[in-house]
């Protein structure tokens, strides 16, 4: 499964993407992760890829050319080795669709949930548009609608300083979905029955004269009990 994020920061995102279980995902060829910048696609000497908006307002706003422009580099870049039938990779089994998607970011957007992170994770490519400033121009994703579905999407109720933080949340939430990358299907939480309260070693931890003990029913073995107390925690 591959991975594009148009960004202006790379380096920002890989440092996250390279690390832990996605870092051994992508070493274990589970997904690829690659990365294009619309300052590559810009058409002035200096770089320039945000102007003043129009109307007024504060900020400045991405221009929409280099975006597009760097979506359809990410485009161009699927290869479908000849003879492979990618329709028959199989997810939870459903088939994964050769057709790539195209995330966009809004606060207005929907909140995007687990149910999609599974929907996404039947796609073979998913390319991230991570916007910066106060945005950007609207008729990029008029253009990119032209050559993909789009799906708009808001990562929590927050407000972020770009596309790269809810780009990187939704990368992670799909990866963990894929078959093998966290092991076994169980350790996908929501798929289970799962408290929000965990324990590990030691028994008791004594801080500040004071005994703070896991509780006593997740000590006894007898899973149904476990998993009802799981329910209620």
């Amino acid at each position: 499964m591959k991975f594009h994020l148009i960004t202006l920061f790379p380096e920002a995102c890989d440092a996250y993407l390279s690390a832990s279980i996605l870092g051994r995902a992508r070493k274990e060829k589970k997904i690829v992760v690659k990365y294009q910048t619309p300052r590559d696609y810009v058409d002035n000497k200096w770089g320039k890829v945000d102007e003043r908006p129009y109307g007024g307002g504060p900020g400045m706003v991405m221009t929409a050319l280099p975006v597009v422009r760097a979506v359809e580099r990410s485009l161009k870049s699927r290869k479908i080795p000849r003879g492979t039938l990618v329709n028959l990779v199989k997810h939870e089994g459903a088939p994964r669709d050769r057709k790539p998607v195209i995330i966009w970011f809004s606060p207005a957007g929907k909140q995007f949930t687990n149910k999609d992170a599974d929907a996404l994770a039947k796609y073979s490519d998913v390319v991230l548009v991570c916007g910066r400033y106060e945005g950007i121009d609207e008729r990029a994703k008029k253009m990119l609608k032209t050559l993909a579905p789009i799906k708009e999407y808001a990562v929590g109720e927050a407000v972020y300083t770009g596309g790269e933080v809810p780009a990187l949340a939704i990368v992670d939430a799909v990866t963990r979905r894929l078959p093998g990358v966290l092991g076994k299907d169980a350790s996908v939480e929501e798929r289970r029955i799962a408290s929000s309260a965990v324990y590990t070693r030691p028994e008791t931890i004594s801080y500040k004269k004071k005994n703070y003990k896991v509780p006593k029913v997740l000590q006894t073995g007898h899973h149904a009990e476990i998993d009802k107390w799981r329910g209620k925690s």
